[in-house]
């Protein structure tokens, strides 16, 4: 199965709050679509690692993915090595996406930065052709994908492009709510973080406020691409 765009996480709902709307605009639009998440999030504050696999589930059944699964790299103290690297490798070039998005290149949470790498890095290696990688005991074809993008997670960073989102705010925020352990609920007793106040969603509209009102539109999301991109055609700039 090829895909469209392949996201990866370092942790589950790191895409969903980070590049949901775009996930949803192009299933909507009929791209396949997955999810590779590197750990099960078991160092998270809230919730458990058990939780937060059926939370993904929900997340993936919501977004009407065509695949998604976890790698089960260890929370925190995973490494780009070489084991690691070639994990990676080899998804890649099962699902052949031409599309992949990672996370943030600079982050409060060290994982995703981490992670950034551990999958730009990979995204370029599978497509050497003297790595040997196996599926299901074959040889697997040295692919490289077209375009490796990272969302923007905590910390602001100038964006080198943003995708107008406005059209599915509203699903965004539902999606997002699929991992309900981390989030508010003034019902819980665990200890609080960053995304678990009351006000986090409005925060979150805010950045996005912020990045669709250069292009004239009500909520965008930004991305960060390490090399110079190009447009086929001027008039679609806005």
């Amino acid at each position: 199965m090829n895909l469209d765009i392949l996201a990866f996480a370092a942790h589950p709902d790191d895409v969903e709050i980070s590049c949901g709307g775009t996930l949803l605009r192009y299933v909507q639009e009929g791209k396949k679509v997955g999810i590779i998440d590197l750990t099960r999030g078991e160092l998270g504050t809230r919730g458990s690692a058990e939780t937060r696999e059926i939370e993904a589930k929900n997340a993936a059944d919501f977004l009407q993915l065509s695949m998604r699964k976890n790698l089960s790299f260890k929370d925190g103290f995973f490494t780009s090595d070489e084991s690691n690297t070639m994990k990676i490798i080899a998804e890649i070039r099962r699902y052949k996406p031409e599309i992949i998005l990672a996370n943030s290149l600079v982050d409060r949470h060290p994982d995703h930065a981490k992670a950034a790498k551990l999958v730009a890095d990979a995204s370029f290696l599978s497509g050497l052709s003297k790595i040997e990688t196996h599926w299901e005991n074959e040889v697997q074809e040295a692919y490289r994908p077209r375009l490796v993008l990272h969302y923007i997670q905590d910390y602001y960073i100038e964006p080198d492009f943003v995708l107008d989102v406005s059209e599915f705010i509203e699903q965004k925020i539902n999606l997002i709510k699929c991992f309900h352990s981390q989030f508010y609920d003034p019902q819980s007793k665990e200890a609080t973080t960053p995304i678990s106040g009351e006000e986090f969603f409005d925060f979150l509209k805010g950045r996005m406020m912020s990045y669709g009102r250069p292009i004239g539109a009500k909520y965008a999301e930004g991305f960060s691409v390490k090399r110079l991109v190009g447009v086929s055609d001027i008039f679609e700039l806005r």
